[in-house]
């Protein structure tokens, strides 16, 4: 594991915890030699993380659609600056593909739709087999119980296989999730759509 691609929001959240974990998390990823792959914000969470990951020497790669560019939030802008690169790209779609393209796992932290659209997907993809790259979520202050309990409901009313469950880690431990990501091999997922010749 080179690299870790982090969904989180780019609002900074409610509880100063959020702010907290995202700035451990910059600056642990920056101590392991793990290289920081975003969607290229400098506000909320994400330019917490950011910023936290660079000013411990670390490297961060953004990736954000040309629509966000110049815009500004709070009299900040968007984009991140400052980074070791700032990719652009045509569309969300397009950002999402490449931030999987360049990592070697995920971690979601709080945050919005936009999180968990995220962190869906790309569950989504390694579902299908699209993928085997590790997915985690930071529990923070419990924000993700309701939506971990909701993937166990999935789970007992038949939506949800049990190896595609397993897909998702969770830990309110940064270390132990870090070493969860680290240590983690995938299972054979049993394919959802059958080849042609088995119907």
């Amino acid at each position: 594991m080179k690299s870790v691609c982090v969904f989180c929001g780019s609002s900074p959240g409610k509880r100063p915890e959020y702010g907290i974990a995202a700035e451990t998390l910059g600056r642990l990823l920056a101590e392991r030699g793990l290289e920081l792959i975003y969607g290229g914000g400098n506000v909320g969470l994400m330019g917490i993380l950011s910023n936290a990951c660079l000013a411990a020497g670390g490297r961060v790669i953004g990736v954000i659609p040309k629509a966000l560019i110049g815009r500004e939030v709070e009299g900040q802008t968007v984009e991140h600056t400052s980074l070791t690169r700032l990719e652009v790209v045509d569309s969300m779609h397009a950002r999402k593909a490449r931030m999987a393209e360049l990592a070697d796992a995920f971690i979601a932290m709080p945050g919005g739709f936009g999180t968990f659209e995220e962190l869906f997907e790309i569950l989504t993809w390694a579902q299908l087999g699209f993928h085997r790259k590790p997915i985690g979520i930071l529990d923070v202050e419990s924000y993700y119980e309701p939506l971990l309990s909701l993937c166990d409901r999935a789970l007992a009313e038949g939506f949800l296989k049990p190896e595609s469950r397993r897909l998702l880690l969770a830990h309110t431990d940064l270390e132990a999730l870090l070493e969860s990501l680290a240590a983690y091999k995938s299972e054979p997922v049993a394919p959802w759509i059958q080849d042609e010749k088995q119907l």
